[in-house]
């Protein structure tokens, strides 16, 4: 592979999901080390864990043992596995200050605009930090008209989206293509609309998958 390969990524996630960090990051590192082997469109696509979650939200622990069943002992392990993969990657879980799950729906319908104005990849940071980081509320307006403008994108326009329903048909639209078409986890990593990569998988495993993908193409 003498020249640059280009690659479509489309990142199929959700705001609360702490593997989607992981994945995110991962990914981000296998395409620093393919250097200049590698150039990546990145574009997140929208995908709701909890759709049915109210604006208040819900006890994360509660949710997890109603959800998945899982015990507070399990629930615990779980969150230490993500800690140390997430230390790994240079990003600090603080899962003792995430202590409810909410309704990302708005969240998204956010990302969307941002990702039209060239600043999606910068917001979507600023909402994993903000939520898994400092504990925020990804549903609360006033969250995310400050991470938004801290991003660099307008906060009067982002807090007029918010207030109305702009971008929500567009955000349900992508939600049922990819259910459609069998995404029912996250994160889904779908390279050159046909390749798919799912979950937090290690640098390593990212990295010779875009490299094989590249040279294929």
């Amino acid at each position: 592979m003498s020249s640059t390969q280009r690659l479509k990524i489309d990142f199929v996630s959700d705001v609360s999901c702490p593997w989607c960090v992981i994945g995110l990051l991962a990914l981000q590192q296998a395409l620093q080390r393919l250097g200049d082997k590698v150039q990546a469109d990145l574009h997140f696509q929208p995908f709701e864990l909890n759709p049915q979650m109210p604006a208040e939200g819900q006890d994360i622990q509660q949710h997890l043992q109603e959800k998945y069943g899982s015990s507070p002992q399990q629930a615990a392990q779980v969150r230490e596995n993500i800690r140390q993969r997430g230390a790994e990657l240079g990003f600090r879980f603080n899962l003792q200050e995430r202590s409810r799950i909410y309704n990302t729906f708005d969240a998204h319908r956010l990302l969307h605009w941002a990702g039209l104005q060239g600043r999606q990849l910068q917001l979507k940071q600023a909402l994993f930090s903000a939520y898994f980081s400092e504990g925020g509320n990804p549903s609360s307006h006033e969250l995310l008209t400050r991470l938004a403008d801290e991003v660099g994108l307008d906060q009067a326009r982002a807090a007029q989206i918010l207030a109305g329903d702009a971008f929500a048909a567009e955000v349900r639209a992508a939600e049922q293509h990819y259910q459609e078409n069998g995404i029912q986890a996250v994160p889904a990593i779908i390279i050159n609309d046909r390749h798919l990569l799912q979950g937090g998988q290690p640098v390593e495993v990212f990295e010779r998958a875009l490299l094989q993908i590249a040279e294929s193409s």
